[in-house]
């Protein structure tokens, strides 16, 4: 669904800007058509006459690039906004529950283990890289406090007060 979402927005949203140019460059070539009434050459070494018809022409194909691309180009771009939140909201909901899991985790550890946290059985058990893993428990050490220790064969240990 989202990625149907994302391509009518893109879609939209060039279909918009193609009016607009269209409009754009006949509102030009209307200008310099109508300042020169007289007759000109063109590239290729042409007379060239402007008639009221054609200067007409451009003014309403103008008017009709402008009616069609400013609401195609303002809904593709509320579409890719919306999207955009959706998905920023989406990233938010996320981090909250793996923040809630991971919490629940370390509060379960420190209850069965009286305390006592190893670095290495919080990494496995949540599931976390080492370096992580680390990260998150010197944030609760330093949240609560704790002591740590370091084995002699480098394993830490955190020391939370129960």
């Amino acid at each position: 669904m989202k990625t149907a979402e994302k391509l009518a927005s893109s879609w939209l949203l060039i279909l918009g800007f193609m009016f607009l140019t269209i409009s754009t460059t006949s509102m030009v070539e209307k200008n310099s058509a109508s300042k020169s009434i007289n007759p000109r050459l063109d590239r290729d070494g042409y007379l060239v006459f402007t008639s009221p018809t054609y200067v007409s022409e451009l003014s309403n194909k103008a008017l009709q690039g402008f009616i069609f691309g400013v609401p195609c180009t303002v809904l593709g771009g509320w579409m890719a906004l919306s999207l955009y939140r959706q998905g920023k909201q989406e990233k938010k909901a996320l981090k909250q529950q793996t923040d809630d899991r991971l919490q629940s985790l370390f509060y379960q550890m420190v209850q069965e283990n009286h305390g006592r946290v190893t670095l290495l059985r919080f990494a496995m058990q949540s599931q976390l890289p080492p370096t992580t893993a680390k990260d998150y428990l010197d944030d609760k050490a330093k949240e609560f406090n704790a002591n740590f220790k370091i084995s002699e064969e480098g394993a830490v240990s955190y020391f939370f007060e129960v």
